[in-house]
């Protein structure tokens, strides 16, 4: 196995503060997801996913469309439609088509989800407080707000996922016809 800080061919190696940097963001937001999931999944039965989707759902003041949703959560269109049916069976959320676009879906938040949100929202934040910013002062905090905002904002430069064209399978191959 090669030494992971270093390069291939004409890409130079990761020098050692920019592996050190990578590994240690990796595995503080493992940490931190795996934490967060065990209390969401204790607390409410939900996923960390299912939380995002309620949560970007409530503070969108109620209603966001599946395209916006499956963006902001960076998920695949098939697995945020498989979560937001678990979420809808559940009477968490309802969704129907959208009165100003014809192709749009839209999600809405139940009063059922608003509740269960608010009922798991304090252990979230108290796992989160716990985990990441009690370590931090507050001018750490701010310097790693803008240093990750600066790096999603990198990130999200390329079309959104949802924008991207769907694969197509290949079509099956056809016997050829008898001569």
């Amino acid at each position: 196995m090669t030494d992971p800080g270093t390069g291939t061919g004409d890409l130079p190696a990761l020098d050692a503060a920019q592996l050190d940097a990578y590994f240690a963001l990796m595995e503080a937001v493992s940490l931190l997801q795996h934490n967060v999931e065990q209390q969401l999944r204790a607390e409410g039965d939900l996923s960390y996913v299912q939380f995002q989707l309620l949560a970007r759902l409530a503070a969108a003041r109620g209603q966001l469309t599946m395209t916006e949703l499956a963006d902001g959560v960076v998920y695949s269109r098939s697995g945020l439609t498989y979560q937001a049916g678990l979420l809808e069976k559940a009477g968490l959320i309802t969704r129907g088509p959208s009165p100003d676009d014809d192709r749009a879906t839209l999600v809405t938040i139940t009063g059922t989800g608003l509740a269960l949100l608010g009922q798991v929202m304090p252990g979230h934040i108290h796992v989160v407080r716990r985990l990441l910013f009690q370590p931090l002062s507050d001018g750490d905090v701010g310097h790693l707000g803008d240093i990750m905002t600066r790096v999603r904002d990198h990130m999200r430069a390329q079309p959104p996922r949802s924008a991207a064209p769907r694969k197509r399978r290949p079509a099956p191959a056809r016997p050829a016809p008898a001569a």
